[in-house]
């Protein structure tokens, strides 16, 4: 059926949110369905928060709430219980949709007039393409994932409702336990169901077959392409690992920048949401927060960042860098007041009369006891003085004395200076980036994988998951802080933020007392926690944070990655391990591990003894007869 210009249309609209809340991104999808629907209901599995309660109500909606239950697929069959079919055929169409997409972008009523033209049983937005390989979620009753509308938003008409097969559908539909569930039981199967029966349908926007998700894997296409109005929250929190497997990366910051660019939607409603439900490193990745920046050419001077208060803070504890540390304090621009701590008033003199050389504002030395080492300067020694500025550089000298040979070190130092001081340039094209991105909170460089420090890569907890998160209950961060996860954060200590952003961190009344004395352990202490809590922090006063890189050092960076996974892919591949796409590899090599572990718990229990499992395991990653480099015995130790 088609639909006249004076259509009624009622709204299920289902909700769910942790806390209760109702995210400005939900009133806003709400206020722009009003004017295409005659009557909207909000189904909340859950009770929301008074505050949120009354946002979703003033929209002139009824609410409901229920027992967090059933997912969405039992959220609408108690939205389709409370009218009744009955009650529902007064309505000419009847529209299920979630709160997982966002939007709109474009204008509904584009949309709702080109589909009621069209003569239809039922409709959505988007579809999922046919996947024939199978039923990856075990649930699908066809044993593969037909083609068909994507849950977040299908429109039923009333020559669909008043069918018994509709209603027979619903009523019969099974408690949803898990997602798994709600695909295979709903959402892969409505479609075909009802296909079958010689019901018509389609969707408004379609890419062909492009892509078994377009909303995931093209969005930015779908939207500039089919001018479709919606997108999914999930482009920002996806398992990067799922981003790789079909795209090269790049979906989700082509997204942002189209609806930043190409629509009047406004993108705090994404970061309101986001940042305070998921974790910073899956949206790290999903947005490529890897800051590139040139080392050599910088815009023009912008009037803009001259009026910024903008401080530089160090601790310099061996004075024979205090030259070096001098080079690249000369980055900073002139109007920048430093602050510089050290443990001795000698060596503060030393520091005093190199920096005298230091085109600056102000210069501030300072002599405190060495508790807290470099870190105790930002929390304790100048924590007041940083609340006053606008953007703060934060770096100290770094001599790595305990690894050898001593380039390794040196490396690391080398990597955390160029990449927040290589030049005046540089750092102008930081602070222009601050300028630029109003929700950027801190910008750090990545951690070291060189030398001994290689098993940092996936390892960036350390022993210090467990006193971070302390840490963050301590500081009432109200952030999602994951073992799975790894820290955003600056591990070498060296970086630039805006103080608001660690404002938690820096309103904390530290002292010296609860910091750890020398000799400090190598892992699980207080410093460690404030090491790996400063993306946290920002994320929890709505700020996101990433990684930031001069060119120079980005093509190093490039090229060091590239070796290494080539060089394990070779491993891999040439040994019969794994091969081809990341997740399957990844996939044979844990199997392959675990297989191992358990051969080692069935020999202890039959009181036999083997080869060691750290050397199974290199031989089944190097091949037999290999040598144990420096750095493997660490990881494979572990």
């Amino acid at each position: 059926m088609k639909l006249e210009n004076n259509a009624k249309r009622l709204i299920l609209y289902f909700m769910y949110d942790k806390d209760g809340i109702a995210d400005d991104y939900v009133i806003y999808m709400l206020n722009s369905l009003k004017r295409i629907a005659s009557e909207i209901m909000v189904v909340s599995n859950g009770e929301l928060e008074p505050d949120s309660k009354k946002k979703v109500t003033d929209t002139g909606v009824i609410l409901k709430e229920r027992e967090n239950a059933g997912f969405d697929v039992w959220a609408y069959k108690y939205g389709i219980e409370q009218y009744g079919f009955e009650g529902l055929l007064a309505y000419d169409e009847v529209i299920m949709m979630n709160f997982t997409i966002m939007g709109p972008v474009f204008p509904l009523e584009e949309m709702f007039d080109a589909m009621a033209e069209k003569d239809l049983d039922f409709w959505g937005i988007t579809k999922f393409h046919e996947y024939s390989a199978g039923d990856p979620f075990g649930t699908i009753c066809y044993g593969y994932i037909p083609e068909h509308i994507q849950s977040h938003f299908i429109a039923v008409r009333k020559s669909l409702i008043e069918k018994k097969e509709f209603q027979d559908y619903w009523k019969k539909m099974p408690m949803i336990h898990n997602y798994l569930e709600a695909v295979g039981y709903h959402e892969a199967i409505f479609t075909k169901k009802f296909a079958d029966m010689g019901y018509k349908w389609d969707v408004y926007s379609d890419l062909g077959d492009f892509s078994h998700n377009p909303i995931i894997c093209a969005p930015k296409e779908l939207l500039e392409e089919t001018r479709c109005p919606i997108f999914k929250r999930r482009s920002f929190m996806q398992n990067y690992s799922n981003v790789l497997d079909e795209t090269y990366g790049q979906p989700t910051p082509e997204l942002y920048r189209f609806i930043e660019a190409q629509t009047d939607y406004d993108t705090d409603l994404i970061w309101d949401n986001i940042l305070r439900l998921e974790n910073l490193a899956i949206i790290k990745k999903n947005m490529q927060f890897n800051f590139i920046l040139p080392k050599y050419q910088c815009e023009p001077a912008d009037e803009v960042i001259q009026r910024k208060k903008i401080a530089l803070v160090m601790h310099i504890y061996y004075t024979d860098q205090a030259e070096l540390c001098l080079e690249y304090a000369k980055s900073m621009p002139e109007q920048t007041d430093v602050y510089i701590t050290t443990d001795t008033d000698e060596k503060a003199k030393t520091i005093q009369t190199v920096f005298a050389k230091m085109p600056c504002r102000k210069l501030t030395v300072r002599t405190r006891n060495n508790v807290g080492r470099d870190l105790s300067t930002l929390i304790v020694e100048f924590r007041e003085e940083i609340k006053q500025y606008d953007y703060v550089c934060y770096a100290h000298d770094k001599k790595v004395k305990q690894l050898e040979p001593r380039t390794i070190g040196y490396g690391f130092a080398y990597k955390c200076f160029e990449n927040v001081l290589a030049s005046r340039e540089f750092v102008h094209n930081v602070l222009n980036l601050f300028e630029k991105n109003k929700r950027l909170g801190l910008i750090a460089p990545p951690p070291p994988n060189h030398g001994e420090y290689y098993f940092i890569l996936g390892q960036e907890w350390g022993m210090n998951y467990q006193v971070t998160k302390e840490l963050a209950e301590k500081l009432e961060l109200h952030v999602p802080v994951s073992e799975q996860y790894e820290p955003i954060s600056a591990l070498g200590s060296m970086f630039w933020f805006r103080p608001e952003a660690l404002k938690k961190l820096l309103d904390y009344p530290w002292t010296y007392e609860e910091l750890p004395q020398e000799p400090v352990p190598q892992d699980g202490t207080i410093l460690h926690a404030v090491e790996r809590i400063h993306g946290f922090a920002a994320q929890s006063a709505g700020y996101y944070s990433g990684y930031v890189m001069c060119d120079t050092c980005a093509s190093i960076e490039l090229t060091n990655l590239e070796h290494m996974v080539r060089t394990l892919n070779d491993t891999l591949f040439s040994h019969g391990c794994a091969s081809g796409r990341l997740f399957g590899v990844n996939e044979n090599l844990y199997n392959s591990l675990e297989a191992l572990r358990k051969q080692d718990k069935l020999l202890t229990v039959l009181g036999l003894q083997r080869e060691s499992f750290a050397r199974r395991v290199y031989r089944k990653v190097r091949g037999a007869g290999g040598k144990v480099k420096r750095g493997m015995k660490k990881i494979v130790g572990k």
